[in-house]
């Protein structure tokens, strides 16, 4: 394990810059953004890299997830037509698998042998790729609110979730604007839905959730968001799939027991898909767990972290 806190230590040395927003180059010569919350606390120990979902959303929606740059280094990738990061050249840049070797080459910037890496949302499917391609640069993986496309189902309990907060006072408009979602165009109109159905994301619909919420609009990459999923065909679904049962190191998912989005039961299948892999459910949470409850999200997260690492 030596050789891991070395060369991540040397590295976190580089990382020790005043541009907030560095670059690396990516496998085809792209140069993508990046950002760095160095650990308050100044711990030298592996950055935890932490990726966006959506799909296609800017990363800025992470924030400091809820604090956890107060004993970890966070590094966080703008994804390819997000944030800083230009657009991509071929559309299969957006695919999920292309994320991932976009995450290696980052890693391979770092020059870090070993990382903990969390993804949330549909970044859950790029972090289960590259666990499937690299499994050994892998020391812990955890999935925040992962959906289970990427298992081949799409479990009904987001559905009975959203349902039974009927009595909800936002309830009504948000249940309009889920209707409304798939068939518009329009952007104005479609950022002017997804904040009417934002309450739904969430485990309270307060001041903070109201904040964080008011941003996604802006924050979706529209073209990035349609090419996640393209290119990838049921032989090589099943391909990742099944490499997943080889890969070593611990699998957290953090599902919430608000969630109107993903629910739960997806979380558990994620986790079931790999052989040291558990999820936990959190209480009075939705869809973004460090917005809900940031205590609760940031102890389960250090936690996992902090447990003995796997040899």
């Amino acid at each position: 394990m030596r050789e891991d806190t070395r060369s991540s230590t040397v590295k976190m040395t580089k990382l020790g810059q005043a541009d907030p927003m560095p670059h690396y180059t990516s496998y085809d010569g792209t140069e993508l953004a990046y950002r760095v919350l160095e650990a308050r606390d100044g711990s030298a120990g592996p950055p935890l890299i932490c990726l966006a979902g959506g799909p296609g959303r800017d990363a800025a929606y992470l924030g400091d997830l809820g604090g956890l740059d107060a004993h970890h280094t966070l590094l966080i990738p703008d994804s390819r037509g997000t944030g800083d990061s230009p657009p991509a050249v071929d559309p299969i840049g957006y695919a999920f698998p292309g994320l991932a070797e976009d995450l290696e080459a980052l890693r391979r910037h770092l020059d870090l042998v070993r990382f903990p890496l969390l993804a949330h949302d549909a970044a859950a499917a790029t972090a289960q790729a590259y666990a499937a391609a690299h499994p050994e640069r892998l020391s812990r993986l955890i999935v925040v609110s992962p959906g289970a496309r990427l298992q081949g189902e799409l479990p009904e309990d987001a559905r009975e979730i959203f349902e039974s907060r009927a009595d909800e006072p936002w309830w009504e408009e948000a249940y309009t604007a889920v209707q409304l979602l798939p068939d518009t165009t329009d952007l104005p109109e479609m950022r002017r839905l997804l904040l009417q159905a934002a309450p739904m994301a969430y485990g309270r619909w307060e001041e903070p959730q109201r904040a964080h919420a008011e941003s996604e609009g802006e924050q979706l990459g529209r073209v990035a968001r349609a090419g996640f999923w393209q290119g990838v065909d049921e032989a090589g679904r099943r391909a990742v799939l099944a490499r997943l049962r080889e890969v070593p190191s611990p699998v957290l998912a953090i599902t919430g027991d608000r969630d109107a989005v993903t629910g739960m039961r997806a979380g558990e299948l994620v986790a079931q898909s790999f052989p040291d892999g558990r999820a936990q459910p959190l209480p009075g949470v939705g869809h973004y767990p460090w917005v809900d409850e940031p205590d609760l999200f940031r102890q389960v997260v250090e936690d996992f972290l902090a447990q003995r690492p796997t040899e």
